[in-house]
C-alpha cells in the first residue's frame, strides 16, 4: 500500500507565519487571553466559593460518599476536629493493618489488596491464588500491538505513551462501550494487569528511540508478582532481589488508593457519570496524575535534594539545611516556586500513614546500599521543614512529609529512572480508578456537574465597523 499523502484541492494551506510582526500579534493575543481570564481573587470569598473544592482549612468540600478508602487527617477531641496522626483505610480496614499483615508471612500484599479495593474483602488463600493467576493469564500484549502502538508512537513522556497505548486497547476490545457492570469489571482486571508491561514497554521504547539504548522487551512471568514483574521486564538482565520487590510490592499497595477525593480518582468518577468506556475513563486519570501537583511531585522531591546536594557543603550541618529550605520558601532557590516538595498535603498534617510506613523500609535498603549519608539528609529535612514552613506562611493545618518524599528515593535505590516514577504510580492506582469506576456505575449517579458563576460584566454586541 503506498504512504498516505493528504490531497488538497489548490496547493497546501500555508505554513505558520514566523514574522516579527506575526510574533508581536501572537503576544498580544496570549496578554488578551490571559487578562480576560483573571478573576479577582477577592470575589471568591464573596461568593463563597471554595477554590480547588477545599474550605480554608484545606478540608475538602464534600461531593460524593464511597465505600472504597479514606482518608483521616484529623481525630475528633470532645466534640471538635484536631489535626492528628493521619490515617489510611481501604475497604474499612487500616492500611497498617493490610501491610503489617502479609509483611508477617513474608508475602508481597498489591495482589492481595487490589482485591479487597474491588471487591469490598479479603480474600482466602483459594480465592487469592486464583486471582493471581487471573492477573497473570491477563498479562499479555500481542506481538502486533507492541510493535504499533508502542514501539512505533514511542514518546519523550512515558504517561503520554501510557495514555496513548490504553486508548489504542479500546480499538482490541470486542465490546469497548458497554457499561454493564461485568463488563467493566472485565476490562479492569485486563487494565490492572498489563499496566505494569506497558509502563516497562513505553520505558523501553522511550530509552531505544530517545536514548540510544538496546531495545529490550521482556515478556512477563505468569509466577512473578506485578512488582516482580516490573523489575523483570524493566531490567536489561531481568534480575532483582527479594528485597527489591518487596520495597517495590509495598509502594504499589501505598498508592492503590487515597479516597475519592484526590484529583485522578475524581476525574474517574466525573468522566465515569458521563456514561463514557472504561478506556477513556482511565486515560483522562492518567493525564490528571501526570501533573506535577500529583502524581509528578515525587520527581521534583528528587531533583530539589540534587540540588539541594550540590548547594549544601556539610549535610549533617542543621543550619546549612535550614538556610537553603528558606531560600526555597523565598522562592530564591531550586526552581524558585516557593515549595518545598514532598512537604505538606491537602488533608494529612501531623503524619501521613504511608510515609511512616515507607520511611523505614526505605531505611533498610539506603543502609544496605551503603547510603547512609543520604538517608539522613532526608530525615533533617523532613525533621527541619515543617517548622519552618509554620514559620513562614500562614497555616490553617500542620504539615509533614508526605509520601512523596521518600517515594522516589526508593526508586532511586532500585536504580528506576526518574521518568518512571510516576508511571508506577499510576501501574498501582488504576486499581483505585477502576474500584471508583465500578462505584459511580452500581450507584447509577447522575453526570456530575458542579456550578462555576460568571463575574464577567454585562455588555452590548459592537458591530464591526464601529469596534
Amino acid at each position: 500500500m503506498p504512504p498516505f499523502t493528504p490531497a488538497y484541492a489548490e496547493s497546501p494551506p500555508p505554513g505558520p507565519d514566523t514574522t516579527d510582526i506575526a510574533v508581536e500579534h501572537f503576544d498580544r493575543l496570549c496578554a488578551m487571553a490571559t487578562n480576560s481570564s483573571l478573576v479577582d481573587s477577592s470575589l471568591y470569598a464573596q461568593h463563597n466559593v471554595k477554590r480547588g473544592l477545599r474550605d480554608i482549612s484545606g478540608a475538602g468540600v464534600l461531593a460524593g460518599l464511597t465505600q472504597i478508602g479514606e482518608v483521616q487527617g484529623q481525630t475528633v477531641v470532645e466534640g471538635s476536629n484536631v489535626p492528628g496522626p493521619g490515617k489510611l483505610i481501604y475497604r474499612g480496614i487500616d492500611i497498617e493493618e493490610i501491610v503489617d499483615g502479609f509483611y508477617a508471612q513474608g508475602r508481597t500484599g498489591f495482589e492481595e489488596t487490589a482485591y479487597l479495593l474491588l471487591f469490598g474483602e479479603l480474600p482466602d488463600a483459594p480465592e487469592l491464588d486464583w486471582f493471581s493467576r487471573r492477573l497473570a493469564a491477563e498479562r499479555a500484549l500481542s506481538h502486533d500491538f507492541i510493535h504499533d502502538s508502542i514501539l512505533t508512537l514511542a514518546s519523550r513522556d512515558i504517561m503520554n505513551a501510557m495514555a496513548q497505548t490504553v486508548l489504542s486497547l479500546y480499538v482490541l476490545d470486542e465490546n469497548p462501550d458497554d457499561t454493564s457492570l461485568p463488563n467493566v469489571l472485565r476490562q479492569s482486571l485486563s487494565l490492572i494487569a498489563v499496566f505494569p508491561l506497558i509502563a516497562a514497554y513505553c520505558y523501553r521504547a522511550h530509552v531505544y528511540r530517545f536514548g540510544n539504548s538496546n531495545l529490550v522487551i521482556r515478556p512477563p512471568r505468569a509466577e512473578l508478582s506485578a512488582a516482580g514483574n516490573f523489575l523483570h521486564m524493566l531490567r536489561e538482565d531481568g534480575a532483582f532481589t527479594a528485597l527489591e520487590e518487596r520495597l517495590l510490592d509495598l509502594a504499589l499497595v501505598l498508592h492503590a488508593e487515597h479516597g475519592g477525593g484526590n484529583n485522578s480518582s475524581f476525574t474517574t468518577h466525573v468522566v465515569t457519570s458521563s456514561g463514557t468506556d472504561t478506556y477513556s475513563a482511565i486515560t483522562a486519570a492518567l493525564g490528571s496524575l501526570k501533573g506535577p501537583r500529583h502524581g509528578g511531585a515525587n520527581i521534583k522531591v528528587v531533583q530539589m535534594f540534587d540540588d539541594l546536594k550540590r548547594n549544601v557543603e556539610d549535610w549533617t550541618d542543621d543550619a546549612q539545611i535550614e538556610r537553603y529550605l528558606q531560600q526555597l520558601l523565598a522562592k530564591e532557590g531550586f526552581d524558585r516556586s516557593g515549595l518545598i516538595y514532598g512537604i505538606g498535603h491537602a488533608v494529612y498534617s501531623v503524619s501521613d500513614p504511608r510515609t511512616e510506613l515507607l520511611r523505614k523500609y526505605v531505611r533498610a535498603l539506603a543502609v544496605e546500599k551503603g547510603m547512609d549519608a543520604e538517608i539522613l539528609l532526608y530525615e533533617k529535612v523532613e525533621a527541619i521543614a515543617p517548622g519552618l514552613i509554620g514559620r513562614n506562611r500562614k497555616m490553617y493545618k500542620g504539615v509533614s512529609a508526605n509520601i512523596d518524599f521518600y517515594s522516589g528515593l526508593l526508586y532511586r535505590l532500585l536504580d528506576i529512572p526518574p521518568e518512571l516514577f510516576t508511571p508506577i504510580f499510576a501501574m498501582s492506582r488504576v486499581v483505585g480508578w477502576c474500584a471508583h469506576r465500578i462505584e459511580e456505575l452500581a450507584n447509577g449517579g447522575k453526570i456530575i456537574r458542579p456550578a462555576y458563576k460568571s463575574v464577567a460584566e454585562r455588555r452590548h454586541y459592537q458591530p464591526l465597523e464601529g469596534r
